[in-house]
């Protein structure tokens, strides 16, 4: 079972409209990090503006999230015991399917560049520039008018 935020399950201004009237289900997004603290802080954001949100401690429980919940996009640190973030991002795009995957470490700049290689859409070094992620998941998801982080 996922963990969410008491605020994760009903985002703020209910849900969306589409193009045609129909309301469209908010964006969810999984991150995959072995810090317990950043990936509560980042959860906690992705939260406030709107996100579903699911999580994971390494890459292994990263990809048996990954196959239970159906998610939009993937956030991934690289850096991890178990599987690390390359390894998930290769069997991530190995299926075949049109992953969206933002990358980010705070160990090794080279690991970003080969995780854009291996199919990470976006790469983000650490410490965090928290609203330039923000700005990268919304424009990967195509989602510009989502409440801004306070």
């Amino acid at each position: 079972m996922p963990w969410l935020p008491k605020r994760a399950r009903e985002p703020r201004g209910g849900n969306r409209r589409g193009g045609r009237g129909e309301v469209m289900r908010p964006a969810a997004i999984l991150i995959i990090e072995d810090y317990a603290s950043v990936r509560t802080m980042l959860a906690q954001l992705l939260a406030d503006v709107g996100y579903r949100i699911y999580v994971a401690a390494n890459g292994r429980q990263g990809l048996e999230q990954f196959r239970a919940y159906p998610v939009d996009l993937v956030l991934t640190d690289l850096e991890m015991p178990e599987m690390n973030g390359l390894d998930v991002i290769k069997e991530l795009t190995r299926t075949g399917l049109d992953v969206k995957i933002i990358a980010m470490t705070g160990v090794d700049s080279g690991e970003l560049e080969k995780a854009k290689l291996y199919g990470a859409r976006q790469i983000f070094p650490k410490p965090l520039d928290l609203r330039a992620l923000l700005h990268a998941i919304q424009y990967e998801l195509g989602q510009t008018n989502l409440e801004q982080a306070s």
